[in-house]
């Protein structure tokens, strides 16, 4: 029986081999169900040769209320663009919050001339972006390196940012914290683990992210890297500014409440990394972290993920009222 099995699954992955990309398909699929949903893409200049892509609410007679509407920045990882990270969730808070999803920096649609790669460039280019879109006050979500970004813009913007939804991941990384997170996964490099070269090393990277990740034909692991990986020097940069040296890190002081969301099965960052970062917010800081889910617990586990995000932005936003 398991040889027959394995016989099927080589037969369908040589027949999916042969179609076209799958990822090629499902983005405009996407796109369009975006647009029903209420948000489309805008290309916003930041500054000259710097382009921000920021998914945004439509404006139109049917959601002109969208002005009213409590303002929610969803800010993505290294693996994908914004919104394919957060699509389960744009979908399930589009109706009553407005919802803003940029691509980073060399991501998806966002590009640079710049020679800047730190998460502070990062931070004050979105900071820009939000405000040529009219976005005054928001609670930003960010996941990976996109809850370091969040991080970053509420100390640069605290009147900006009311507060900080962060998932799998702190402020920044510290060397000593990346030494001992690329020892546990056997990696010499951030850039091996998350810059994936073949179809093989994307799979193990998504094994890794995740609680348990199904089995899917390796085309489906080609064709990913076909449309996700665009920008390698670029992104390897980022990962590079993104670690820095522990005697050069004081942990900041937030004036806004953040609130931690975590895969209990995180493998990069462990719970464990959670529950100091939440010891050192202190009473300014929540924790939930989430069972049988990893790295990537908002697209792992979406509606446990959904339910828990509208309970904080239900406790920021009460009554319609902010804080």
């Amino acid at each position: 029986m398991a040889k027959m099995d394995d016989a099927v699954h080589n037969q369908a992955e040589r027949e999916s081999e042969r179609m076209v990309n799958t990822f090629k398909i499902y983005k405009p699929l996407l796109r369009a169900t975006m647009k029903l949903a209420g948000v489309r893409p805008q290309k916003i200049e930041v500054e000259p040769g710097t382009v921000m892509n920021i998914w945004a609410p439509t404006r139109s007679k049917k959601n002109a209320n969208n002005g009213k509407k409590p303002a929610v920045v969803f800010l993505h990882g290294f693996v994908g663009d914004g919104i394919l990270t957060w699509q389960f969730q744009v979908l399930a808070l589009a109706r009553d919050y407005a919802v803003y999803v940029p691509d980073l920096l060399f991501f998806g649609g966002s590009s640079t001339g710049d020679g800047r790669r730190t998460v502070g460039f990062q931070a004050e280019c979105l900071a820009r972006g939000l405000a040529k879109l009219g976005v005054q006050q928001c609670t930003v979500v960010g996941f990976s390196y996109g809850a370091m970004v969040a991080f970053r813009l509420a100390e640069l913007q605290p009147e900006l940012v009311e507060s900080v939804v962060a998932t799998s991941s702190g402020p920044v990384v510290t060397e000593s914290l990346s030494r001992e997170c690329l020892e546990r996964l056997g990696f010499p490099t951030w850039s091996e683990v998350l810059l994936p070269d073949s179809a093989s090393a994307l799979k193990k990277l998504l094994e890794i992210g995740s609680f348990h990740f199904p089995r899917l034909p390796k085309c489906v692991f080609k064709h990913a890297l076909e449309v996700l990986f665009d920008g390698r020097k670029e992104r390897a940069e980022l990962l590079e500014a993104s670690v820095i040296p522990d005697k050069d890190f004081a942990f900041p002081q937030y004036s806004q409440k953040v609130h931690l969301v975590w895969g209990e099965n995180d493998r990069i960052f462990p719970a464990e990394v959670a529950k100091s970062l939440k010891e050192n917010l202190g009473d300014n800081a929540t924790l939930v972290c989430i069972e049988k889910a990893g790295h990537i617990v908002a697209l792992e586990r979406p509606f446990v993920y959904n339910k828990c995000l509208k309970k904080i932005l239900a406790s920021i936003y009460k009554a319609g009222h902010t804080k």
